[in-house]
């Protein structure tokens, strides 16, 4: 029987150890958009790019890790590439740390993630891409009465399957518990540990093979020290800092017009914000959920989509004694952290939903007199930019109802444009509408559009307003004349075909 085990363990050893290492390939992949998205957003050009790269790194590993298992394949050398892999993971994290937050500025937001995805992630998935050919030759030796086709087929299987769990892994447990960086380095050191194991198992550790061991034991420690102080070093005037299940969440307190301020940070995007010490609305764009004072909207039931630091719902609450603030926000960790971080009471005409904000509008039954929507940061959730999202938007409006949008965009002719579409697109589900700049509407560079839309024929008249708040009183200036803007040249954007992200960046790359 323990010869049996053995047999059955030394048989199927390079098999595990596949399954291993195809897990790793996974867990980068997926952590690769975390890491890529602090500069460059969580977009469709992260994600392909990562895809795209973590593929033409295997072709190539396999491709030459063939040619290399025919030529001189031996356990030595498996286990020295994983070693070797693992090492490139250590340094792919070190890079990281240093380099891409110096780099990252000079690449545009839709090549940037494929130039930098080349730079971190091309090698580390080339070596462990090289295992497979390599262990497919060894078990043909091991395994003489086994087929190439069998041998080839459970090593791909192994191979695979370790994918799946180290995809599933990562994205169910390993980001919503741990950080990128801590998951990077657990990657590293694992496929070290194995590599390091697996090279002195593998036969007698004499004159080179000594050096070559003693020399990936000092890298990889001083690899990990140089890590461990980098994050440490990162962390030294952050607040709170986490990976939620869908960004980076990041909390720090700086000034803001002379003011201390604490600003929740999720990938790129600084776009929540709270004084310490007023309970006045930092950023401008959140002022507008007040524009339903013009029409003297008695409001009972409010919606917000995208929480945040949840500013609206706060300045909602404070507003009206009587109104009850649903909030459907997507990233679960928010509405703790806002009541840690931001002041977010503990009152129950605050209810929230940890739901999609689309989803929540579909199961709901209630109709609601303001529905603000503040999902749009540099990743745009395309659902909620559709003629049929705001079709179902308007549905659950009550008769007087209003629906107010912060979006951003650039106020020019110029295609393709984000801005222009989504006002088409809009205007069509909301011919009574109004548009504001937050800058200026002569301006074109990008900045916070407000679009306001009412279901009912009341009209804003902004010629004549009376009202004491300074705020409402300005923004007859910031309104955009929406006629003088071709808006019949532009797509409205459909379930079908909504390719917001690639507007947008386009937008801000030639309107800058």
């Amino acid at each position: 029987m323990p010869n049996r085990i053995n047999n059955f363990f030394k048989n199927y050893l390079l098999l595990i150890i596949v399954f291993i290492t195809g897990a790793a390939v996974l867990v980068i992949e997926v952590a690769a958009t975390r890491i890529l998205s602090v500069y460059f957003g969580n977009t469709i050009f992260t994600v392909s790019s990562v895809i795209s790269v973590i593929l033409l790194a295997l072709s190539l590993g396999y491709f030459v890790g063939g040619r290399l298992a025919d030529k001189r394949a031996s356990e030595y050398l498996f286990f020295q590439l994983i070693a070797l892999s693992g090492l490139s993971v250590f340094l792919l994290q070190l890079l990281n740390s240093i380099l891409i937050p110096s780099i990252s500025g000079m690449f545009s937001l839709q090549y940037g993630p494929m130039v930098t995805s080349l730079f971190l992630f091309l090698f580390p998935g080339f070596l462990l891409g090289m295992l497979s050919p390599l262990v497919a030759t060894l078990q043909k030796v091991r395994l003489k009465t086994q087929g190439i086709g069998q041998i080839t087929g459970d090593v791909f299987f192994w191979s695979t399957l370790g994918s799946i769990v180290g995809s599933v892994a990562t994205g169910f447990y390993l980001i919503p518990t741990f950080g990128v960086s801590q998951i990077i380095l657990g990657v590293g050191m694992t496929l070290v540990a194995i590599g390091l194991w697996g090279m002195i198992t593998s036969g007698k550790l004499i004159g080179s093979r000594k050096k070559i061991l003693i020399f990936f034991i000092g890298v990889s420690l001083i690899q990990i020290l140089f890590v461990v102080i980098l994050d440490t070093l990162k962390q030294k005037d952050v607040v709170y800092a986490s990976d939620g299940v869908y960004d980076n969440i990041l909390i720090f307190d700086h000034a803001y017009e002379g003011k201390p301020t604490r600003f929740l940070q999720q990938a790129t995007d600084a776009s929540s914000a709270m004084y310490l010490d007023s309970p006045e609305l930092v950023y401008d764009y959140t002022k507008y959920y007040s524009v339903y004072k013009l029409v003297s909207l008695d409001i009972k039931n409010a919606l917000v989509i995208g929480g945040g630091a949840y500013s609206v719902p706060k300045a909602l609450l404070t507003a009206d004694p009587d109104v009850v603030v649903d909030v459907a926000e997507i990233e679960p960790d928010l509405f703790t952290v806002g009541k840690k971080y931001f002041r977010v009471p503990d009152d129950q005409r605050l209810v929230n939903h940890v739901e999609d904000g689309r989803r929540f509008l579909q199961d709901t039954d209630k109709k609601y007199d303001v529905l603000f929507i503040d999902a749009f940061h540099f990743s745009i959730p395309a659902h909620l930019t559709t003629k049929e999202f705001f079709a179902l938007s308007r549905e659950k409006l009550s008769t007087e109802g209003m629906c107010i949008v912060n979006i951003i965009g650039s106020l020019s002719n110029e295609k393709p444009s984000f801005l222009l579409s989504e006002i088409k697109t809009f205007k069509s589900v909301y011919p009574n509408s109004y548009f504001f700049a937050l800058s200026s509407p002569t301006k074109t560079y990008p900045q916070n559009i407000i679009m306001v839309g009412y279901n009912s024929e009341k009209k804003l008249d902004l010629s004549s307003l009376q009202t004491d708040d300074m705020f409402l009183a300005s923004i007859p200036e910031h309104l955009i004349r929406v006629e003088d803007y071709l808006l019949e040249e532009h797509p409205v954007f459909t379930d079908d075909y909504a390719p917001a992200e690639y507007f947008i960046i386009h937008d801000r790359l030639l309107k800058k």
